[in-house]
């Protein structure tokens, strides 16, 4: 499948794992004609800032590109001729992006005799950091080019010492003749024949080189991470339909993930999911806990290396710098080696870490490795009780620690994502309504675990804890004038009334109370709400309302996923089905991705606006139409108790529907929805079908 790109003028981006590269249109990254920002980053830093194809002198002009993958593209630009009335040449350059990068330039003769070419790639580094390159501070001094020039050299951008050495090897195919960071090569390249040249950038980390340059020159397979992707994505569930839009969004959300999946450099076998590319290619907490809640029914193993990670990585001491506290769940950690670099400022990690740990258990989780990930998740929840409920009302809230922190620490932390009706912000410490849910959520996984375990005490114990937070909840957040819960409890506990999606993140974790629901779902579906392309993320007669503003009226393909969980839970499947297809409607118009959109009515710009984001791919964007094919199946297993709750309902714009190899316990479940006949195969013995909704979907709850 070839990927449809960017549209013209933006900057062509490959992703692999911890690794991308950003570059124009001809595949060079040219300050000049693609801005600050173009680049090879790896680890955090960008290794080539500069790698300019000249060819008689000039820089070729862009033909096309495609992207084959995420991680490879094909760029295909046109060169002057070296003899005036000769014919152009075509030059088709490939680059896989992997370990390392690898260019392969092919100089092609369309005319009927012979033609002398100068082939010269111009290189260039400055190492800056990620962070600085986007936030536009890149006065960094360029790298000085060493290596053995001369004939079939090599070049070094490195800078450092020993285990501080970090940089490149670039390496290049035979005949090249180097001056500093320079390679050059003459040919006579045959009447229709092809000449091909060749670079290779090895990444230099910690003093130590990622992948040999010469073999990398020499044209070795792909990486070995490029190889695990691959794999993977082989052993996904197999999703067929008659609905060409949902099979598209599966495709390509699978494929946006696999790409941004990266292996610890610690323990390989753990896999976890970076936030996105380009810009935030690193674990978010948050973000990964969401993706790989909606991924379950693809695969469960990124639940267990998330979990696994933020385990190792959890706070232990109080340091208002990092805001770690103890128990508490990380909110960013560079990913890759030499780039470590970790913020514990959320306020929803810690107990999203605990949910998707009871989530987990209930697909299957052995108890083995339950046990020894609970004394994590009672970390958890004594940071909950602890920190977290900063006042002692039962409510977890947040307010930064210093004026360097994140000011906002759940899922909106824009600027001001949380405001009173005349448009002042509200003033900490908050409890947002959304976090609430996600603590409820949390109690009720502790309680399971605990009778699991037996211990019927203990079980009672978080289940009454449970039960006391949601009457709470119902009581101080519901605004029985407006019909909605407030958005959050300002530090005064004065509620905050803005109408936003997060309630429908409170209808996915079962707080809201059965008879609150219907009027709720009632606004979330309203022409306020409802943009026609999915729900926003503030109500159109909110103040601050902006239909491109980050967090104030945006419409995020995540949110939407846990909102359509939400409303299924309770029922509401007419009314999830009509977000579902919105936002299938939406990837249709974008090759099959689902991307942030700004919330103008469908009525009035009759196509899909995308948000002008910072990140082209969002691994929970990706994993949102897995989080939909759970939704359509009404798939809920709860392996222990040896059942699988499991009644699809699906709309009328999809009347046949196949997943085949669903991961469950070790085995692979296929489901088959025909015009509301179901069929299931290969169900893992010791587990019964239970053919009618069960609540919740959501962890633990």
């Amino acid at each position: 499948m070839t990927i449809p790109e960017l549209p013209p003028g933006r900057l062509v981006m490959l992703v692999e794992g911890a690794a991308f590269c950003l570059c124009g249109p001809g595949g060079d990254i040219d300050p000049a004609r693609t801005g600050a920002g173009g680049g090879l980053y790896v680890a955090g830093r960008r290794l080539l800032s500069r790698c300019v194809l000249r060819v008689n002198g000039l820089v070729p002009e862009p033909v096309d590109h495609h992207l084959t993958d995420p991680a490879t593209a094909v760029f295909v630009v046109r060169a002057a001729p070296a003899a005036p009335g000769g014919r152009g040449t075509v030059v088709v350059r490939r680059r896989a992006l992997g370990a390392g990068l690898r260019d392969d330039i092919d100089i092609r003769n369309a005319g009927d005799e012979p033609t002398y070419v100068e082939v010269v790639v111009d290189l260039g580094a400055d190492l800056a950091d990620v962070a600085a390159v986007r936030a536009g501070q890149t006065a960094v001094e360029p790298v000085d080019a060493g290596g053995r020039p001369g004939i079939d050299g090599e070049v070094l951008l490195v800078r450092g010492k020993g285990t501080n050495r970090v940089g490149s090897r670039v390496t290049a195919s035979a005949g090249v003749v180097v001056d500093g960071a320079t390679l050059r090569w003459e040919a006579i390249v045959p009447a229709r024949g092809v000449r091909r040249v060749s670079v290779g950038v090895a990444p230099i980390v910690e003093g130590a080189e990622m992948v040999p340059g010469a073999l990398l020159a020499e044209g070795a397979p792909r990486s070995e991470s490029a190889r695990r992707r691959v794999l993977w994505q082989q052993g996904l569930p197999h999703v067929t339909s008659d609905n060409r839009a949902l099979d598209a969004a599966i495709e390509r959300g699978t494929q946006d993930l696999g790409a941004l999946r990266v292996h610890d450099t610690d323990v390989p076998e753990r896999v976890v999911v970076a936030a996105g590319a380009p810009w935030h290619l690193a674990l978010h907490g948050r973000d990964a806990l969401l993706t790989a809640w909606m991924g379950l029914i693809a695969d469960p193993g990124l639940a267990l290396g998330t979990l696994e990670m933020l385990a190792r990585n959890q706070g232990a001491d109080v340091d208002d710098r990092t805001e770690e506290q103890p128990g508490r769940i990380l909110h960013h950690l560079r990913l890759g080696p030499g780039a470590r670099r970790v913020s514990y400022g959320a306020v929803d990690t810690t107990p999203l870490f605990v949910m998707l740990l009871g989530e987990l258990r209930r697909w299957g989780l052995s108890s083995e490795v339950v046990d020894r990930l609970l004394g994590h998740a009672d970390r958890a929840l004594d940071w909950i009780t602890v920190f977290g409920d900063r006042d002692g009302d039962g409510y977890v809230e947040y307010q930064r620690a210093t004026d360097r922190g994140e000011r906002h620490q759940a899922w909106k932390d824009s600027d001001s994502p949380i405001a009173f009706a005349d448009g002042t912000p509200a003033r900490g410490p908050i409890a947002v309504a959304e976090v609430q849910g996600y603590v409820y959520a949390a109690f009720r996984a502790r309680a399971h675990f605990a009778a699991e375990e037996g211990d019927e005490a203990l079980a009672a114990s978080w289940a009454g804890r449970a039960a006391e937070l949601k009457a709470a909840f119902n009581r101080d957040f519901w605004l029985d004038d407006a019909g909605w819960f407030a958005l959050a409890l300002d530090g005064d506990k004065v509620p905050v009334p803005s109408l936003a999606s997060n309630v429908g993140h409170c209808l996915w974790t079962g707080i809201v109370d059965e008879d609150k629901a219907a009027v709720l779902v009632k606004h979330l579906l309203t022409d306020d709400m409802f943009s026609g392309w999915g729900i926003r993320t503030l109500a159109a007669s909110a103040a601050g309302y902006d239909p491109v503003g980050r967090h104030t009226g945006t419409v995020w393909p995540h949110d939407n996923a846990l909102c359509v969980a939400g409303l299924v839970r309770y029922g509401f499947v007419e009314e999830a089905h009509r977000v579902l297809l919105a936002q299938l409607d939406a990837a249709a118009s974008d090759g099959g991705r689902l991307s942030v959109l700004c919330g103008f009515d469908r009525d009035d710009v009759r196509a899909p606006v995308r948000f002008p984001d910072d990140c082209t791919t969002r691994a929970w964007s990706a994993a949102a139409p897995l989080a939909h094919l759970r939704s359509l199946l009404r798939f809920d297993p709860h392996v222990p108790q040896g059942r699988l709750w499991l009644s699809p309902v699906l709309p009328d714009a999809i009347t046949r529907l196949q997943v085949a190899r669903i991961p469950l316990v070790g085995g692979m479940v296929t489901v088959t929805v025909d015009r509301g006949d179901v069929a299931v195969d290969d169900l893992p013995p010791g587990v019964a079908i239970v053919p009618e909704p069960r609540r919740p979907l959501a962890a633990g709850a």
